[in-house]
């Protein structure tokens, strides 16, 4: 499971991240589960769900869905919590309270054994469950389960991810000034090669891999 410590970090960059989109983006109330549904059928491409013709499931995409996801379930709950990240906090734990002791969903008139779905039917119900304006947690960690991603690793990807997204608007993203290409590489496999090299779990992780981001960028 998450941290406090972890959980006030997630929430402090998605409420940051979505002022830097939209100052007024909690009156906006922007449908942040109808962007959960979008990504879960894209993750559902990723896997392959075409009966008449060969697929391979691409892990390290659907991983990288369920981190988007995962972006969009923390502005839903914000949303919910008036942006307030102290209480999106408390909703959160509590939920992970919840999942720990249920592995079953209700829905439509059903209970559903989360154990006894395919990684296709779990996505399939996550899209049901936020087109319906739900945030179901256990789902969506049963989901984690299937494509090999525990909560650190969420944790490490999604805070990555935020930090590079920061770093590349405070580097002229928007103005088209900022650099992608560092040194022959992507600023993405810098990214994972710098933050290999942290501890996910230390309150400096999100400072300390922005200043390595910094220091690599300087030696272009």
């Amino acid at each position: 499971m998450l941290s406090t410590t972890q959980l006030q970090t997630m929430f402090q960059l998605q409420a940051a991240m979505n002022f830097r989109v939209d100052p007024d983006w909690t009156s906006a109330r922007y449908p942040y589960l109808r962007a959960v549904v979008v990504e879960a059928a894209e993750a559902i491409e990723h896997h392959g769900w075409k009966w008449w013709k060969q697929q391979y499931r691409d892990l390290g995409q659907l991983q990288m869905e369920l981190v988007d996801i995962w972006h969009f379930l923390l502005s839903e709950i914000l949303l919910r919590n008036g942006a307030d990240e102290d209480k999106a906090r408390l909703y959160l734990e509590a939920a992970f309270e919840r999942q720990s002791a249920t592995r079953t969903l209700q829905f439509d008139g059903q209970e559903y054994s989360l154990a006894d779905l395919e990684l296709l039917e779990l996505l399939q119900a996550l899209i049901g469950t936020a087109a319906a304006g739900r945030v179901e947690l256990s789902l969506f960690a049963e989901i984690m389960s299937g494509c090999e991603l525990d909560w650190q690793e969420l944790y490490r990807q999604y805070v990555s991810k935020n930090v590079l997204n920061f770093f590349r608007q405070d580097h002229g993203y928007q103005d088209g000034t900022y650099r992608k290409i560092w040194n022959g590489r992507e600023d993405n496999e810098v990214l994972v090669e710098v933050m290999a090299t942290l501890d996910a779990e230390d309150t400096a992780f999100k400072d300390s891999l922005y200043n390595l981001l910094e220091a690599a960028y300087s030696k272009i």
